[in-house]
């Protein structure tokens, strides 16, 4: 049964994998055996990343492209599939949030968003997926959200982008389940990352209220992530899709409870 889980000579392609949730996933995957490429805007970020890699004893290939960008999607995943191989794992992970009241926000930052959120998702399961149906194989992850469920003030941006990825996700299972190709979502809850840090401290409002929110009592750890990954990834998940997996502690779970109960 164990050997369902392997992963050993697929090559998994993490979008924005340089750090964090992304990096997590990656890390989680080559650990299962996967040959990991990784992609970011940035080619410091990519540098540094590869580097941290590195130290953790993972190769990695790293590419510079915009997922936005179609013909910059078209052509880095040929490249990719010609010099690394056919992608047999593509986890949509980059993204990006503007926390902006509505009121406030520019229409301009809103599509910004929707663009890297859910548009580059597309755009990079289309060139990857053609691949994936041509080879009669292939998984497909999309980074969800707690927002793909629940809004939240600030976030109208990430949480509509969040919300089509879940029904993008559930789409492209439709399309594709025929050619033997899976396509599911992760819903992370929140986690303890860089990103996270400032807001982690004791006595700050937003820690306390995930620690009360959480049936878990806790933030979670980036390589809680790893497991869920690895499981959408391989063989043992060859008859789920369409799904989004909540790796969030409980939260979704429960309405919570009144602040200061046990």
């Amino acid at each position: 049964m164990i050997q369902s889980f392997n992963l050993d000579g697929k090559v998994a392609l993490v979008t924005g994998g340089t750090h964090g949730l992304g990096m997590a996933i990656a890390t989680g995957l080559a650990k299962a055996g996967a040959k990991i490429v990784i992609n970011d805007v940035f080619e410091d970020k990519l540098k540094n990343a590869v580097e941290e890699y590195k130290q953790n004893g993972i190769e990695v290939a790293a590419y510079s492209f915009d997922v936005t960008k179609e013909e910059q999607v078209k052509a880095s995943v040929a490249i990719i599939e010609e010099e690394v191989g056919g992608i047999d794992i593509l986890v949509n992970n980059a993204g990006i949030i503007n926390r902006t009241p509505a009121l406030d926000m520019d229409v301009s930052d809103f599509r910004q968003v929707i663009d890297i959120d859910l548009v580059g998702p597309f755009i990079m399961s289309k060139y990857v997926g053609r691949g994936m149906v041509k080879r009669g194989s292939g998984k497909i992850i999309n980074m969800c959200s707690m927002m793909s469920e629940l809004g939240r003030n600030s976030v109208s941006a990430y949480a509509s982008a969040k919300g089509g990825l879940k029904m993008l996700t559930r789409n492209l299972a439709t399309e594709w389940a025929k050619y033997n190709v899976q396509v599911n979502g992760i819903g992370p809850g929140y986690f303890a990352t860089s990103q996270t840090a400032p807001i982690r401290v004791d006595g700050h409002p937003f820690n306390e209220f995930i620690i009360n929110r959480t049936p878990a009592g806790k933030w979670g750890d980036p390589s809680d992530l790893a497991g869920t990954a690895v499981f959408l990834s391989s063989q043992a998940s060859n008859f789920v899709n369409g799904q989004v997996i909540y790796v969030d502690g409980g939260i979704l779970a429960t309405i919570g409870k009144p602040h200061g109960e046990e």
